[in-house]
């Protein structure tokens, strides 16, 4: 069977980035949700997920999917040691940012406001862009989250150095990197099978 392309009827797409929950279309037909298997069911790791165009767009390689989730929730998720929450959501959000995707910017920021209390600040980077002036700690994140992000990487000793100065440890250099590096990917696939649409 030859899959057909979606050609959304967007009605005034989001075209900034902000904190407030929005959509995303698939410009390639996801499974139906009765269509999904036991298998699939398990490379959602999550059965909620399968709500989510998105997830049931990638659920068509169930075993990527469960490979790619399972990393998703131990980089975001496993705070035992390491970077604070907020700040592993404020590395992907400059990602996402920096690589223009409104979706994964809107969701991001929403958790980086929630953990670390400071929406303002978060508002700050989403209205400004990478260069928005956040203190020097959240700065540093910035800077080191860009530049994994760029093509090609320019992420290099200096970054470390200044994660070191800003009070990072080896771990929670490590977690910023993971953050980043995972959104740098996870945006380019998110804005190369669909666009942002208004909430539903």
């Amino acid at each position: 069977m030859t899959e057909r392309a979606i050609i959304p009827d967007v009605a005034n797409p989001p075209v900034t980035f902000t904190q407030a929950e929005i959509g995303w279309t698939p410009w390639l037909q996801p499974l139906a949700e009765d269509d999904l298997t036991e298998r699939h069911l398990l490379g959602l790791v999550e059965a909620a997920r399968a709500k989510s165009p998105y997830f049931r767009l990638l659920v068509r390689d169930p075993e990527a999917l469960e490979a790619r989730t399972k990393t998703d929730k131990d980089i975001f998720y496993n705070t035992r040691t390491g970077l604070p929450r907020a700040e592993r959501e404020l590395a992907a959000t400059a990602a996402s940012r920096s690589n223009g995707c409104i979706f994964c910017a809107s969701v991001h920021s929403r958790f980086a406001s929630h953990h670390s209390k400071r929406g303002e600040d978060v508002q700050k980077l989403l209205d400004e862009g990478v260069g928005a002036e956040l203190g020097e700690r959240w700065n540093a994140i910035v800077a080191a989250s860009v530049a994994l992000t760029a093509t090609p990487p320019a992420f290099g000793d200096e970054h470390v150095a200044r994660l070191t100065a800003a009070g990072l440890d080896e771990l929670e250099i490590a977690d910023v990197i993971h953050g980043a590096a995972f959104f740098n990917w996870a945006n380019r696939l998110m804005l190369s099978l669909g666009e942002p649409t208004p909430a539903n």
